[in-house]
Order: structure tokens, then C-alpha cells, then sequence
């Protein structure tokens, strides 16, 4: 593959979807592939013909097919990104889990790496520090709900933390 070349959203869909059958079958199937893809058997062996030529797959007519390891790793990096921006929007963003999956879907092929990383490091953020955490996402989503911040919650909230930092120090 070239190196300014980028694969089309529909040739990741492809390496994501092997990836996954793959993990349950060890290898994907052409027909399982249009089954989950929801496309054409004729449509698939298109696609898989285009794949191997770049070397991300390794595909013979009626055979099974298995990513090689230039696959692998895109089609990892493509599940990562997908995951990721999925538990974003499900469990931070709190949007309900087969939206999060679709809207993810369609992020994870435009998303740049810098963008990806930085949200990540966001996420992360807000699960493990103490000033953020499970109490500030419930907060987060009952403004969501309401566009209300009311100051006395922020108040307490902000003490709350102030107290808690205290007692953590030596």
C-alpha cells in the first residue's frame, strides 16, 4: 500500500468486520462477511480481491479469508477507535448504546490520531480523577437534562473536593 493512500470507510468496515469474525471463527467467511456487512456476496469478493492486492488480507475464491499482519494491525487500530469513541458517547455522553455504536461507526473513519489520543486521555481523565468521576458525570447529565447549574450544587460539589483532597494528603 502507498503511503499517502488511506483506505475508504468501506474498505475498514471490511478489515473491522474480518477482525471480528475472526476472533469468533478464527477465520471470516465471504457470505458471513455480506451477512454482517448487510451487502452482496458479489460485493464482498470486490472488496476481498481490492484487500489482498494491498496485502491486508490473505484471500483465494471460495477459501476462508484472515487478515495479514499489516491487517491486523489497521483493523485493530480501526476496533480501538471504534470502541473508544463508543464508551465516549455511551457511557460519558450518555447517548443509548446502538446510537453510540452507529454514531461511532461513523466517527472512528474520520477521527485523526492526535484528536483520538487527546480523547482518550479525556476519558481516562474523567473516570480516575478525583475532582471528576462518577459524581461529576451524574452532575454532568442531570445539567444535560435540565441546562440548569444550580450554584449551590457547584458550591458543595467544589467543597466536597476541596475536603477530599485535604484528607488525601500526607
Amino acid at each position: 500500500m502507498k503511503k499517502n493512500s488511506r483506505l475508504s470507510e468501506n474498505m475498514e468496515n471490511y478489515l473491522e468486520t474480518i477482525l471480528a469474525l475472526e476472533k469468533v471463527n478464527k477465520v471470516a467467511r465471504a457470505k458471513d462477511i455480506a451477512e454482517k456487512l448487510g451487502v452482496q456476496r458479489g460485493s464482498v469478493t470486490g472488496a476481498l480481491k481490492r484487500l489482498e492486492e494491498m496485502g491486508l488480507i490473505n484471500y483465494e475464491p471460495y477459501s476462508y479469508i484472515t487478515l495479514s499482519p499489516k491487517g491486523m494491525r489497521i483493523a485493530r487500530d480501526i476496533s480501538v477507535r471504534h470502541t473508544g469513541l463508543k464508551d465516549f458517547l455511551h457511557k460519558v455522553l450518555q447517548v443509548d448504546e446502538e446510537t453510540a455504536d452507529e454514531t461511532a461507526c461513523k466517527m472512528e473513519h474520520a477521527i485523526d490520531p492526535v484528536s483520538m489520543d487527546k480523547l482518550m486521555c479525556f476519558i481516562d481523565y474523567v473516570h480516575n480523577c478525583p475532582r471528576a468521576g462518577q459524581d461529576w458525570l451524574k452532575s454532568f447529565n442531570e445539567y444535560c437534562s435540565s441546562k440548569d447549574l444550580e450554584m449551590k450544587k457547584c458550591d458543595q460539589c467544589i467543597s466536597n473536593c476541596q475536603k477530599a483532597h485535604q484528607e488525601s494528603r500526607p
